[in-house]
């Protein structure tokens, strides 16, 4: 009995975290406040902070949440490509999903933008998941070079950057223009043309800036 009162709870919680995600994505932290987020949800202002002490712990908890399941699938289906060009097209459609098939990238930009002044908590989390997610990408392109796959003349963390800046931008794009921006042929454009780029055949003269030599 205990067990399902329990499991209850838990259920709720994620139902609440769920639409405060919801909220978060559409409005921004300043503009949602415990009522909005009760009201959509169903229950009392009680009931939402039985589960949750105050907002910026729901907001905290909502980007945690978010972030986790987007690294969770990430690792889960790059990790097992043969090659470093297939696990980096891999991840140009996972962005595509989580950008048109559920909120977390909206709430992800959305927050962003909005925590540069306002919020040092949630800005932190922001930037360290940044960090992770470029570390991951030139953990990646490391690997194509090291197997030949990828030139070595081209910094691998440079490269990261390079690629999560342009992901992030034509996501902008699409989320101001959802009508007039094709976010999946653009995804799928840049990551090819990436791939060519990072390509060992591709002569390019070398820079000294952010390139270094065999």
């Amino acid at each position: 009995m205990l067990a399902r009162v329990e499991s209850t709870k838990e259920d709720l919680r994620k139902e609440l975290l769920r639409v405060a995600i919801d909220c978060f994505a559409k409005h921004g932290y300043a503009a949602t406040s415990i009522d909005r987020i009760a009201k959509a949800a169903g229950v009392t202002k009680g009931a939402l902070y039985y589960h949750f002490k105050d907002k910026e712990e729901l907001l905290l908890e909502s980007v945690r949440n978010r972030i986790g399941q987007f690294e969770k699938r990430v690792v889960e289906e790059l990790q097992p490509q043969a090659s470093a060009a297939a696990a980096l097209h891999a991840l140009a459609r996972i962005c595509f999903d989580h950008a048109t098939r559920s909120n977390h990238r909206r709430l992800i930009v959305t927050l962003m933008v909005e925590a540069l002044d306002t919020h040092p908590a949630l800005e932190r989390l922001f930037r360290d998941m940044m960090q992770r997610f470029r570390a991951f990408l030139a953990q990646v392109i490391r690997r194509g070079q090291k197997q030949k796959e990828f030139r070595t003349d081209v910094a691998p963390e440079l490269a990261a950057e390079l690629f999560a800046g342009a992901v992030m931008g034509a996501e902008i794009q699409y989320y101001q223009d959802p009508a007039g921006f094709d976010l999946a042929r653009a995804l799928h454009a840049y990551s090819e043309q990436f791939v060519q780029w990072l390509q060992p055949t591709r002569t390019r003269s070398r820079r000294a800036t952010g390139t270094r030599k065999e």
